[in-house]
């Protein structure tokens, strides 16, 4: 499914200025919800001004109201001009992250060494005569390489790093890993979010009616329910 061109600030902008669940926003933005709902408390790590999908023409109004009637509906984005994607030559890197590659090149060959060469080069943009020397230690600089993990060095994205890594597992004939951590409790997440959700805007109502005073949006206060 498309999704919206920068998903963090559009879900920012739903989040402030509608009345769609946790989910609906989740799944429309290729968010996790629990990001959803630390843009909504104002702890996500960075502060993010909202961007407007209607004027980005990724959403219509139409399709707002539709999901605010139903909480169980699915957005539809609109399909925009595709865009024209570079399909030959390696991975463009900045030049502010080029001296990190190595780093990221030895954390994937530790934690994942059934990732073949050739997918590394892919996921960093390097050549396979720099991950073979990282490999059998005889880079130039090994003595200063410290494996770090590439996503967190902004060199490859989480969901290209999981798709190398479950095509690698399966072709070595590895049995994947399943996270069953949340199993049973995201229906319970869901219904506690959305009655979070819901408690605030009755306390925002009332607010405005002058019935009570704000209160204090806070971890302890929106988690006692």
């Amino acid at each position: 499914m498309a999704q919206p061109l920068m998903p963090h600030a559009t879900a920012s902008w739903l989040v402030d200025n509608t009345a769609l669940s946790f989910e609906q926003i989740a799944e429309f933005c290729g968010l996790h919800i629990l990001e959803i709902q630390a843009i909504a408390d104002d702890t996500a790590a960075t502060k993010l001004t909202g961007r407007d999908p209607i004027r980005a023409h990724e959403l219509t109004q139409e399709e707002i109201d539709k999901g605010q009637a139903d909480p169980d509906y699915t957005l539809k984005i609109i399909k925009g001009p595709e865009q024209v994607r570079r399909t030959k030559g390696p991975r463009y890197t900045p030049v502010s992250k080029r001296s990190d590659k190595p780093d990221g090149i030895a954390w994937i060959i530790r934690n994942h060494p059934e990732i073949t060469d050739g997918a590394i080069g892919n996921l960093i943009g390097t050549t396979r005569t720099t991950i073979a020397a990282i490999r059998d230690r005889s880079h130039w600089n090994i003595a200063n390489i410290t494996p770090k993990d590439p996503v967190t060095l902004g060199l490859t994205t989480q969901r290209e790093l999981d798709a190398a890594v479950a095509k690698a597992g399966k072709a070595a004939g590895l049995e994947p890993v399943v996270d069953t951590r949340l199993d049973g409790d995201r229906e319970a997440l869901i219904a506690e979010l959305r009655q979070q959700r819901a408690q605030a805007a009755i306390d925002a109502e009332a607010v405005d009616a002058g019935e009570a005073a704000p209160v204090e949006r806070t971890a302890e206060n929106l988690f006692k329910s």
